[in-house]
């Protein structure tokens, strides 16, 4: 089965995801796609970050809008210790899956460092890397990591999927001062921020 492996904090889950999800899957003909949630993201600090049962029901309740393929949501990540290397979820899901081919799905800033993550090789040898532009310039960046990451031993496609500027930073800022968020999110998900006050200030 060609399976996408799509991870992220989703924090929340966005529009944005979802339109890269959907081009993802038509131009990859993908089979089925495992949202994971990042348990503690190695690359980034989170300081606002929603808990993990919250994002990882936003992330079902977004999964519903995509009919294109069977969609998902894993635990692994939240529910492993420590810090979560791609690698090791990789790793895990060829045990899980193992007849499956894996499609590791990333954005810009992501595809343009990834020789640098944790294990790196392993990444390369257990998954295709698959990547679309979010910037005015970036399918000319991509396309140049692309050689030296294939000559390095990966897989790579790149896609120019048009860029939705839509982020969950500004997702959350809304939602903290009580404004109504469903022209960025899925409307099932704007009413779970709505309705359990994710993002809420604290008094």
């Amino acid at each position: 089965m060609r399976t996408g492996v799509y991870g992220g904090t989703f924090n929340p889950i966005h529009l944005g995801h979802v339109h890269i999800l959907k081009e993802f899957i038509a131009r990859l003909a993908l089979e089925r796609v495992l949202l994971i949630p990042a348990g503690t993201p190695p690359h980034k600090p989170a300081p606002h970050l929603a808990a993990g049962a919250d994002r990882a029901a936003m992330c079902r309740l977004a999964a519903e809008a995509l009919p294109e393929a069977r969609v998902e949501v894993s635990l692994m990540e939240l529910e492993r210790r420590g810090k979560s290397f791609t690698s090791d979820t990789l790793a895990q899901l060829h045990g899980e899956y193992p007849q499956d081919e894996f499609f590791f799905l990333m954005g810009e800033d992501m595809f343009l460092t990834v020789d640098r993550w944790h294990e790196a090789e392993a990444i390369f040898r257990l998954a295709s890397l698959c990547a679309s532009p979010r910037s005015p310039d970036g399918m000319e960046k991509l396309l140049a990591k692309k050689a030296e990451l294939e000559a390095l031993g990966a897989r790579c496609f790149v896609e120019d999927i048009p860029f939705w500027d839509v982020s969950s930073t500004r997702v959350r800022e809304l939602a903290a001062a009580g404004e109504d968020v469903a022209h960025l999110v899925p409307p099932k998900v704007a009413e779970y921020i709505a309705a359990h006050g994710i993002y809420a200030k604290s008094e």
